[in-house]
């Protein structure tokens, strides 16, 4: 679900603490701030719907 609404906001996936190592023959890409943002947005979210 998640997947397909992340191409629909640009900034998704592109955030300054992603991390992105490319080399020639091998890439890396661990979306760190990207999760730590998807994780509080969740959180606030149950939580308020659990008040």
């Amino acid at each position: 679900m998640a997947v397909s609404f992340a191409g629909k906001i640009p900034w998704l996936g592109r955030l300054p603490g992603d991390i992105y190592i490319k080399r020639e023959n091998f890439s890396f890409y661990f979306p760190l701030a990207t999760s730590i943002l998807v994780s509080l947005l969740l959180s606030l979210i149950l939580w308020l719907f659990r008040r």
